[in-house]
């Protein structure tokens, strides 16, 4: 049986780029929520559509009983930034594009008090402390999975962190106990650097999630051209330039065929 999802209330917000919200949520049912294991843990949040004549708290099945498939709740997948387990408060870290899309432009009006719907956490990636250096690959709706998983990296260990953005508006601070090295660079352009890059001795633990094209081009050229064991990557793409979520989410099991081709057309 699937578990119910959490309702919680927004205790505050803060924009921590000129296209981030921070969005800071608490509640008395996250007594029961479950969240430390991963690092790339994440939710999913649960939005009525624009013009919905229904807001949250609400009951998803009730709502697909009583509403057509176009006033249905539109469900985003967001990293858990921050858990405090004994405040019972959640950090969620918000990419807003104007008013493209359903959770960007919620959260860009989010005020406190206002009720946010959400369930999980899944989760399936926490950077192995074993790796003589780390890897992390993204862009701007990964940087709270790569902030999240810098925490976690041990004093000294190296750690290269590529992200890939619009302009300097996307640039976040980043910070690790490790040793970090952090390149921002223009759409498109990961794989070719990547390429160019010496990698440094011995084993890697590479995090490459983000917008798919990019993701298979850079899967691609660690486990091909650099010989790398599948089980050594972390990868997802959150995303697809040109498809909407639902689109993407329909496809997705698609990419995860062409990606396991990619490595299999190469042997």
């Amino acid at each position: 049986m699937a578990r119910s999802p959490f309702r919680t209330r927004v205790e505050s917000t803060e924009w921590i780029t000129p296209r981030m919200v921070r969005i800071v949520v608490s509640g008395d049912e996250l007594g029961s929520f479950d969240c430390g294991e991963f690092s790339d843990h994440y939710v999913k949040v649960q939005l009525p559509p624009p013009g919905a004549p229904y807001a949250a708290p609400f009951d998803m099945e009730d709502v697909r009983e009583r509403f057509p498939r176009e006033l249905w709740p539109r469900t985003r997948s967001y990293t858990v930034r921050e858990w405090d387990p004994e405040q019972r408060r959640l950090t969620l870290d918000f990419v807003v594009h104007g008013d493209v899309g359903i959770a960007g432009p919620w959260a860009a009006g989010a005020e406190p008090g206002d009720v946010l719907q959400l369930a999980g956490p899944g989760g399936a990636y926490t950077p192995d402390p074993d790796a003589d250096w780390h890897l992390m690959v993204g862009d701007p709706a990964v940087l709270p999975a790569i902030a999240a998983s810098l925490e976690r990296i041990a004093a000294g260990v190296p750690v290269h962190v590529v992200v890939e953005i619009d302009d300097d508006d996307d640039k976040l601070e980043l910070a690790s106990p490790g040793d970090l090295h952090v390149r921002w660079l223009p759409r498109d352009a990961t794989a070719e650097a990547l390429r160019a890059f010496e990698f440094p001795a011995g084993r890697v633990h590479a995090f490459v999630h983000g917008e798919a094209t990019s993701v298979r081009e850079v899967r691609r050229h660690l486990l091909v051209d650099r010989g790398i064991p599948k089980e050594h990557v972390s990868v997802s793409g959150y995303w697809k330039r040109t498809s909407t979520d639902e689109e993407w989410r329909a496809y997705k099991k698609e990419w995860n065929r062409l990606v396991e081709l990619d490595e299999a057309a190469t042997a």
